[in-house]
């Protein structure tokens, strides 16, 4: 099987994989009234609707974003300097990240504001579907080497951003059991 059909096929199964993981969303919010959605565990932590709002925006204004460069030719040309660091060579093997809790203090540039409502989160994750739907078919004619840089993991392309989109999302399952044991809820 030649790298672009094995890329075409994991990116399928991402886009399945991410509805999956984005409707398991949806049914939580469904779960928590907006009082729970917006308390938050501790000083300094993020709330449950906060983290929604993290999903929604660096989807929509980073990864996207940058599969958008990729596909229209505008970013790197990839040469033999410019690869993937190790850490961005290990959550791809292994298909996720590691299972590790990532804190990163909060600041006005990276700590999403709270949600003004229940409904701005579920059209934020509607929103967020219909653009990897819409997203899918285009990875196939993304220049492999046209890469726009993760702050982490290094240069990627088009289909490795489409791919970490549904890992970061997958990765903050941790995270929701954590705050719906923080705020009470005592939903599984």
């Amino acid at each position: 099987m030649n790298k672009n059909m094995n890329m075409n096929m994991k990116t399928t199964e991402a886009l399945q994989q991410f509805e999956k993981t984005a409707h398991h969303y949806l049914m939580e919010l469904d779960i928590f009234s907006m009082e729970q959605l917006l308390r938050q565990p501790a000083e300094g932590e993020w709330s449950l609707g906060q983290m929604v709002q993290h999903l929604i925006q660096s989807a929509l204004y980073m990864q996207l974003r940058n599969i958008d460069q990729c596909l229209a030719g505008n970013g790197e040309a990839a040469g033999n300097e410019a690869e993937m660091t190790p850490d961005g060579k290990a959550i791809f093997a292994g298909g996720s990240f590691p299972p590790v809790r990532v804190h990163v203090p909060p600041s006005p540039q990276y700590t999403p504001v709270q949600p003004e409502s229940k409904e701005q989160l579920i059209q934020g994750l509607h929103t967020v579907m219909d653009r990897m739907r819409e997203t899918l078919p285009k990875l196939a004619q993304a220049p492999e080497h046209s890469t726009v840089p993760h702050p982490r993991f290094g240069p990627l392309n088009a289909a490795e951003w489409y791919l970490l989109i549904e890992m970061h999302y997958r990765h903050h399952l941790l995270q929701l059991d954590r705050l719906k044991d923080a705020i009470g809820a005592g939903v599984q």
